[in-house]
């Protein structure tokens, strides 16, 4: 084992640690005022509750090794049997417990992004339940699938592709976040306020944590502090600015002037995109990519939500799910040899069943997505009632009625 590679790895795995409190920035200054502890809230535990439930359960579900080739078994509960001197495969360039930490840090910040779609109606023990829940059922079967050694949708199975989470973390948390608020129900205002972003410099601090973390958030996964790894920062870091332009692009076009919650948001729809394929396709590909998932997020947060009448109140799935999906099938279209491995090649290269396996990951991650936060859902009112909090909590403002605290105790600004 490299000491370098594992430093990297580990590096790596911080980086993406700090995405989180990143996500709450990013949330908490997108919501009213009143709302902003809570939504806060709903990102931050997740660091405990992830963590715990990795440690126990997740890691061993995830990777252990299975016949089944969806869900691990039981050997690696509480991380008993994880190797420090081995790793996950006869190949690896880091212990199997630098692995583990690694993959713990995606663990953490998946569920944690579908709670915008919800921020400002939904009660916190409901939110804490469904969270646990989907951790379980839907983030470990859907990790076990594509990541994990004789997984349904990776090698050996479907073959798609996923170098960083498309199909694992955005797929799923974004179609998640769709059905999650159509379920719950809209906000009791939503057709005649206006939802104003009361805090916009916070908006810009997270989403900067956020892009700052994705660097070791996709290049981590090439495990090795090489080439590949570099690479992988060089597309994202491409995808990520064509995104930012392509948005502000929109914005011009629709209203006139660039704005900075836009930028932001382009930016984080770029990043999104290029995450299944940043060490797959090529530099100027990425630009593609994040040039073109952009627009197709802003169409459905600008216009989308409004035709089909959910009320996703932080877009998590205008920018997660769709641009999750979009990079996902434009992986299948961009993805060369040299990269992506003998025969993994995209339409580029005339590979028409790479395309095929990407749309066949694309397709059974929404599946997995949709069925189980269904039964998320319906075991959550079992344990905690109607998942909504009251009209008059939700008028009063959550971080009130569900945490009795304040984000500006003393300001009586915009609400």
């Amino acid at each position: 084992m490299n000491t370098g590679n594992i430093a990297f790895v580990l590096i790596c795995a911080l980086l993406i640690f700090f995405m989180t409190p990143g996500l709450a920035f990013f949330y908490g200054g997108l919501v009213r005022k009143k709302n902003a502890v809570n939504t806060i809230m709903m990102t931050m535990f997740n660091i405990g509750t992830s963590i715990i439930l990795w440690v126990i359960l997740g890691f061993s579900l995830s990777f252990a090794p299975s016949d089944n080739g969806i869900i691990g078994d039981f050997r690696w509960l509480g991380l008993e049997g994880v190797s420090l001197t081995e790793g996950y495969t006869s190949d690896a360039s880091v212990p199997n417990m630098v692995f583990a930490i690694f993959q713990m840090m995606f663990a953490v910040i998946t569920p944690a992004i579908i709670t915008g779609s919800v921020a400002g109606r939904i009660k916190f023990k409901s939110i804490f339940v469904f969270t646990v829940l989907w951790s379980l059922l839907v983030y470990c079967p859907l990790a076990h699938m594509v990541w994990a050694t004789g997984g349904l949708l990776g090698e050996g199975g479907v073959g798609a592709l996923d170098f960083a989470g498309g199909d694992v973390i955005h797929i799923s948390s974004g179609i998640s976040s769709l059905m999650l608020c159509i379920l719950i129900g809209k906000r009791r205002d939503y057709h005649s306020a206006a939802y104003r972003v009361h805090n916009i410099p916070t908006v810009a601090l997270g989403a900067s944590i956020l892009m700052f973390g994705w660097f070791g958030f996709n290049a981590g996964c090439a495990f090795e502090a090489n080439g590949q790894a570099a690479h992988v920062i060089m597309t994202t870091a491409a995808s990520a600015g064509a995104g930012t332009l392509s948005w502000m692009l929109c914005d011009i076009i629709k209203n006139k002037k660039p704005t900075l919650v836009g930028v932001c948001t382009g930016m984080i729809a770029g990043l999104v995109g290029i995450t299944p394929g940043a060490g797959f396709v090529p530099v100027w590909a990425a630009i593609i990519i994040g040039f073109t998932t952009s627009p197709v997020c802003f169409l459905m947060i600008s216009f989308g939500k409004r035709k089909f009448g959910f009320d996703d109140a932080l877009d998590a799935f205008g920018c997660h799910g769709t641009g999750g999906i979009w990079g996902g099938i434009l992986t299948g279209v961009f993805a060369i040899s040299p990269l992506a491995g003998e025969g993994h090649g995209g339409l580029i290269e005339g590979n028409l069943s790479q395309f095929g396996a990407q749309i066949t990951g694309v397709v059974i991650s929404i599946a997995v997505a949709v069925i189980g936060t269904l039964v998320c859902y319906l075991i959550t009112r079992i344990l905690t009632g109607k998942l909504r909090v009251s009209d008059k909590d939700e008028l009063l403002g959550l971080d009130i009625t569900q945490h009795g605290e304040s984000a500006y105790p003393s300001f009586n600004g915009l609400e």
